[in-house]
């Protein structure tokens, strides 16, 4: 079932799209826990790559028992995701509420050229912790809010500029030029950078823009 459309006076994204990573109010114990396994994760990344983070090691890290570890996170996929939560509630806000063309205020084509052009430099930003989530679990980024977030973003900016055509469709297929594992081919077999990544995607939007 499609998605309501938004009204014609109705912010694109204000109300459609809640931010990723508010979740209802935690006990204080429960987020100071989930504080330290967050920051330990990252000290392990950031000191040894994202392939070195294991539950055991962040159980270890962090001085909080590994079951503690799996019941909060589940596996180290969710755990990477939720690391990238920070990076995706920043950029979130950017093409929610900042100013045009990537917020609201321009016409759906521009805001379109403009997101994906921001995705593409966040994307590369992010993507060895982008990288080792997918390995860590191909579908979990497809399942995950901030994924579901920017579908129904690009899905909703591409019935707004051309309601003829398949949006939601339209809209995996854009998306899926960002899966991690092609960017890393992208950049270490063709040295993409991210102005080649921009020129290519504005091929790609030709028809729709």
């Amino acid at each position: 079932m499609n998605e309501p459309l938004r009204t014609p006076h109705e912010p694109l994204g204000s109300s459609l799209l809640p931010l990723a990573g508010q979740a209802p109010p935690e006990r204080a114990d429960a987020a100071r826990n989930r504080r330290r396994i967050l920051d330990a994760a990252r000290r392990i990344v950031d000191e040894q790559g994202a392939q070195a983070l294991t539950m055991n090691g962040v159980a270890h890290a962090s001085g909080i028992g590994v079951g503690t570890v799996y019941r909060r996170f589940g596996d180290v996929s969710a755990l990477l995701l939720a690391l990238l939560d920070e990076g995706e509630q920043r950029f979130q806000a950017s093409f929610m509420s900042g100013p045009p063309p990537l917020g609201p205020g321009a016409p759906a084509g521009e805001r379109l050229r403009a997101f994906l052009h921001a995705y593409a430099a966040y994307m590369l930003e992010a993507e060895e912790l982008m990288l080792a989530a997918e390995s860590a679990s191909a579908a979990a980024r497809y399942q995950s809010g901030p994924y579901r977030i920017v579908h129904t973003h690009v899905q909703l900016l591409i019935r707004e500029a051309r309601p003829e055509l398949d949006a939601p469709v339209l809209a995996h297929l854009l998306l899926g030029a960002f899966q991690p594992s092609l960017l890393c081919l992208l950049r270490s077999e063709l040295g993409v950078t991210v102005e080649r990544l921009e020129s290519s995607l504005d091929q790609l939007l030709g028809p729709l823009t």
